[in-house]
C-alpha cells in the first residue's frame, strides 16, 4: 500500500498538470482563431497519439519496469513544456506551435497512462481494485477539472507562458514521487526472451478479440469517445464569447469544468456503492444512458443556470461508470497481458477521438454546432445499445463472471 500512496500522489500532480493543459490549450486557441475547424485541431492533436502509439506503449509496458516508463514520460513532458513556456514568454507562440506542444505532451501521456493502469493492480490486492481506482479517479478529476480548469482560465488571461511552465513543474514533481515506490514493477512473465514486440502486440489483439464482452465494451467505448470528441471539440465555441449561444467568459468555461469535476469526485466515491445497489450491468448501461441524454441540455436550454448543474451530473455519471470499466478490465485480463491488452482496448476506445474532433469541427463549419451535438448523442446511444445487447440476460450478474480465455500463446 505504500507504493500505492506514491502512485496516487504522483497521479494527483500529473493530472493537475493535465487539467491546466487540457483546458488552457483550447482557450488559448480561441484567442488565436474563431474557426471551428482550427480550434478542433487542438482536440485532435491531444488524442491522435492514442491512435499512433497505444499498442507500442502497451507492449513496452509488458517488457520493462512500468514505473520507469512513467518517470521517463514525465521527464519528456517537462522538457517539451519548458521550451513552450520560453516561446510564450518571447511572444513566439502561434496556433501551429500550440498544436505541436499538445501533440508531443500527449505522446508522453499515452505511455504514462498505459503504464499507470497496468501498475496499479501491482500495488493493491485484487479485492481493493474498485476502491483504489475510485481514489485514483477522484485525484484525476480534482486535478483535471476541479483545480486545473479555473487555474487554466486565469493563466490564459493573465500569463499564457505560465500555462506551460506550471505544468512542467508539476510533471517534474510527479516523476520524483514515483521514485519512492519500492520494488520492481515488471509484468509477472517477462516476454523479452519469448517473442518480438510485434508478436506480443498480436497476442494481445487476439486475446481481446476472443472475449466477446471485452470486445464489445471496447467498440462501445470507441463510439462514445468518438462522439464525445466531436461534441467537446467545438463546445467551447457554443459556450465562450459574446457571439456564442451561452456567452460565458473564459473563466466561466473553467467554472463549468470545475462543476464537472465536482460531480466526477462524487461519482468516483459512490461508484462502489452504486454497483452494490444496482449491479454492475445496470450501473454500466444506466450510467452511460443518463450521461448521453444529459448532453442534450446545453443545446435545448442554452443558459448558464442549466449548464452548471448539468456539468455536475455529467461528472457523476461518467466517473462512476469509468471506475467500473477500468476495474473490470483489470480483473478480466491476465497480469502478464495487462499492458498490451489495455493498450489494444484503449486504441479501439480512444483511437477514433482525433477523427471525431476533426469531423466535429468540419460538421460545425458546414451545418452548425447544434448538428454536431445532436449527431454525437445519436452515435452515443448506439454504443450503449451494443453493450446492452452484449449483456443480455447477464445484466444483473457481475461483469467479471464471464470465464477467462486461456493463454493464447500456449495453445498455438
Amino acid at each position: 500500500m505504500r507504493s500505492f500512496g506514491y502512485l496516487w500522489s504522483s497521479t494527483a500532480l500529473s493530472n493537475l498538470a493535465d487539467g491546466v493543459l487540457k483546458v488552457g490549450a483550447p482557450l488559448l486557441a480561441v484567442q488565436l482563431t474563431r474557426s471551428p475547424t482550427q480550434v478542433s485541431l487542438v482536440g485532435a492533436a491531444a488524442t491522435l497519439p492514442w491512435l499512433l502509439f497505444a499498442l507500442y506503449a502497451g507492449a513496452i509496458a509488458d517488457r520493462v519496469d512500468r514505473r520507469r516508463i512513467m518517470v521517463l514520460a514525465n521527464g519528456f513532458r517537462v522538457a517539451v513544456l519548458a521550451v513552450a513556456a520560453l516561446f510564450g514568454a518571447l511572444g513566439l507562440l502561434n496556433l501551429w506551435t500550440l498544436l505541436a506542444v499538445v501533440l508531443l505532451a500527449s505522446v508522453s501521456e499515452v505511455f504514462a497512462d498505459t503504464s499507470a493502469q497496468s501498475v496499479l493492480p501491482m500495488t493493491v490486492p485484487s479485492a481493493q481494485l474498485t476502491r483504489a481506482n475510485g481514489r485514483v479517479q477522484t485525484a484525476q478529476m480534482i486535478g483535471n477539472e476541479f483545480l486545473g480548469a479555473p487555474v487554466a482560465g486565469v493563466l490564459v488571461t493573465i500569463l499564457p507562458a505560465a500555462l506551460f511552465g506550471g505544468p512542467a513543474l508539476l510533471y517534474g514533481a510527479a516523476g520524483l514521487l514515483l521514485l519512492g515506490m519500492r520494488g520492481t514493477f515488471k509484468a509477472p512473465q517477462d516476454v523479452r526472451g519469448r517473442r518480438s514486440l510485434l508478436a506480443g502486440i498480436v497476442e494481445a489483439q487476439r486475446y481481446l478479440w476472443s472475449q466477446r464482452f471485452l470486445r464489445t465494451l471496447a467498440v462501445s467505448a470507441g463510439l462514445l469517445n468518438f462522439s464525445s470528441a466531436a461534441y467537446f471539440a467545438v463546445m467551447v465555441l457554443w459556450v465562450v464569447g459574446p457571439d456564442s449561444a451561452i456567452g460565458l467568459e473564459p473563466s466561466g468555461y473553467g467554472l463549468m469544468l470545475t462543476a464537472f469535476a465536482a460531480g466526477a469526485v462524487v461519482g468516483s466515491l459512490v461508484s462502489d456503492r452504486a454497483i452494490r445497489l444496482f449491479g454492475e450491468g445496470r450501473t454500466l448501461v444506466g450510467g452511460w444512458t443518463a450521461n448521453n441524454l444529459l448532453l442534450l441540455v446545453p443545446v435545448l436550454v442554452p443558459t448558464a443556470w442549466a449548464l452548471y448543474p448539468t456539468a455536475v451530473l455529467w461528472g457523476v455519471t461518467s466517473a462512476a461508470v469509468n471506475v467500473l470499466v477500468v476495474s473490470t478490465r483489470q480483473r478480466l485480463i491476465p497480469a502478464e497481458l495487462l499492458g498490451r491488452v489495455n493498450s489494444a482496448y484503449r486504441l479501439i476506445g480512444m483511437g477514433g477521438m482525433p477523427l471525431g474532433a476533426a469531423l466535429g469541427g468540419v460538421l460545425g463549419e458546414l451545418a452548425g454546432l447544434p448538428t454536431v451535438f445532436l449527431s454525437a448523442v445519436g452515435v452515443s446511444m448506439i454504443a450503449v445499445a451494443l453493450v446492452w445487447r452484449a449483456l443480455g440476460d447477464r445484466i444483473s450478474t457481475p461483469l467479471t463472471s464471464e470465464p477467462k480465455i486461456p493463454d493464447i500463446s500456449r495453445s498455438r
